[in-house]
């Protein structure tokens, strides 16, 4: 199955993407693909065999799930690869284009019930989303 690719380039430093990126705190106000949409909690175990569990729902309670990565390779301020609970695979890269200025790449398997179109539209407004977050703060 082809791998589906999103990316996005921040105007901060690689570091500080980092941590926005993989702290709990910083999470639950950027992982959502719609103002619609809310990520009420975050946990994040950044290790190997460690858990990215985050829950994603709709603002108004209609619809919403969790969603649970083990990972597989961690090098900081690099590579994050997690596997998701149904055996997808998902890969982020963090280049550091300059001081200030970092580029995201993540790499994913598809799922198998929604056109591939709307999986990579959804996945880039969540890096969009994130992209905004951090340079807002």
């Amino acid at each position: 199955m082809q791998k589906l690719t999103v990316t996005t380039e921040i105007n901060k430093p690689i570091h500080e993407v980092w941590n926005y990126f993989n702290n709990p705190d910083h999470i639950t106000n950027w992982n959502f693909a719609h103002e619609s949409w809310e990520c009420p909690s975050a946990k994040n175990n950044l290790t190997i065999g460690g858990k990215l569990e985050v829950r994603m729902q709709a603002k108004d309670g209609s619809f919403g799930f969790d969603f649970v990565g083990i990972y597989d390779e961690i090098i900081e301020n690099e590579l994050i690869r997690y596997h998701l609970e149904d055996g997808r695979k998902v890969e982020i890269l963090f280049e550091q284009l300059s001081a200030n200025k970092t580029k995201v790449t993540e790499n994913f398997d598809p799922e198998n019930e929604n056109p591939l179109e709307m999986q990579q539209q959804g996945w880039q407004a969540i890096l969009n989303n994130f992209r905004s977050y951090c340079e807002s703060i």
